[in-house]
């Protein structure tokens, strides 16, 4: 992923899935997202049901950094990050047991949501057997 633009994220057609989906947008070649390893990642939130942003890193250009399966993100995201590389493009959805449940941390997120985000992850940056690489 040469260009990196914010993505469009579009809520798919049925029910929301009780299950946490994934789906590779772009496959990356770089330093794999694995447990105890920290990413760096962009993204863009929005609610299954409304399709209306909630979150984004794009605006301010201000990425994202956390340890993979280190509890500091939501579960969906620890899970759903997990096995990408780096130059990856990712769209996972996240059911309300493995996001924020009931207990809300903003407006834009009404308490139960399902949310879907597209998660590009620019670099693994740390942790056990990662080098500090950036994809090419």
């Amino acid at each position: 992923m040469s260009e990196l633009t914010k993505p469009v994220v579009e809520v798919p057609e049925g029910d929301a899935p009780t299950e946490l989906t994934i789906r590779d947008l772009v496959v990356g070649d770089g330093p794999e997202a694995l447990p105890g390893r920290v990413v760096r990642v962009h993204y863009v939130g929005v609610t299954f049901a409304s399709g209306r942003e909630f979150d984004s890193s794009w605006e301010e250009d201000r990425p994202f950094k956390f340890a993979v399966g280190g509890g500091r993100a939501i579960k969906g995201w620890d899970r759903g990050v997990r096995g990408m590389r780096a130059g990856g493009r990712r769209e996972i959805i996240v059911p309300p047991r493995l996001g924020y449940g009931k207990q809300s941390p903003s407006a834009l997120i009404p308490p139960g949501s399902t949310l879907i985000f597209v998660v590009d992850l620019l670099a693994v940056v740390g942790g056990p057997g990662a080098a500090a690489q950036t994809p090419r």
